[in-house]
């Protein structure tokens, strides 16, 4: 597979703690890659470092050839690289409406958005932040539909939703994928982010515990997770 980002020897932390110990890392163009691990590996970390919300101490990031720590974010941003972080980064005081208009910059077509989450659609007037949890969620994750970015990064999309709405996110994820995205995945369901991977990375401690296809993960136990990874 062609990489679309190259990550070699990343070091980065906050203060003077170092979270990130020399990380080696490809991600493959037009694939998901699932970045696992326990909570404090270093997963929201690595992505903040990708994004250019937390600066690089050591080591090299090059995106589809470019040489990613001489851009700001915003650069990276307009380029066609999209966080989606934990806390679902959206605009609690503004309607679902204006939340749709402002994550589409001036793209006319928010079909795709309102056909994936239909619950959306009708809600259009509602106060963002009086939705469920869930629909908060899809909201977030709209902002990608009508952008349909070049590198999405996910971080912790299904945390502290029902199964069904974590299974609907991670189906319109799949699809992402399947279309062409390059999709970088942090998450907690396992099952669900080995099923829908081409690329895992486990991370321990800052460190890389695992690299490999989801297939390879099979009977095998992960740092800082109960029991051992099953087939399916």
């Amino acid at each position: 597979m062609t990489v679309e980002l190259s990550l070699r020897g990343i070091r980065a932390g906050y203060g003077a703690v170092e979270i990130l110990h020399g990380l080696d890392i490809d991600v493959p163009a037009g694939a998901l890659t699932a970045l696992l691990g326990p909570n404090g590996a270093g997963k929201t970390t690595l992505l903040s470092v990708v994004a250019g919300l937390l600066p690089l101490r050591a080591g090299e990031m090059s995106w589809r050839g470019r040489d990613l720590g001489r851009l700001s974010p915003d650069a990276r941003a307009r380029a066609g690289m999209l966080l989606v972080p934990e806390r679902r980064g959206i605009f609690p005081a503004l309607s679902v409406r204006d939340n749709l208009e402002i994550f589409a910059a001036g793209v006319i077509d928010l079909e795709p958005a309102h056909s994936a989450f239909p619950v959306l659609a009708q809600r259009l007037s509602q106060q963002a932040g009086s939705l469920s949890g869930g629909e908060q969620q899809m909201l977030a994750m709209s902002r990608v539909l009508v952008r349909r970015p070049r590198l999405l990064l996910l971080d912790e999309i299904s945390l502290g939703l029902a199964p069904r709405v974590a299974r609907l996110l991670f189906d319109v994820v799949g699809q992402l994928a399947h279309d062409g995205t390059t999709v970088v995945l942090v998450d907690q369901y396992l099952s669900d982010a080995l099923r829908l991977a081409d690329v895992v990375y486990v991370l321990s401690r800052g460190e890389l515990a695992f690299a490999g296809e989801p297939g390879e993960l099979t009977g095998k136990a992960l740092p800082g997770f109960v029991g051992r990874v099953r087939a399916g």
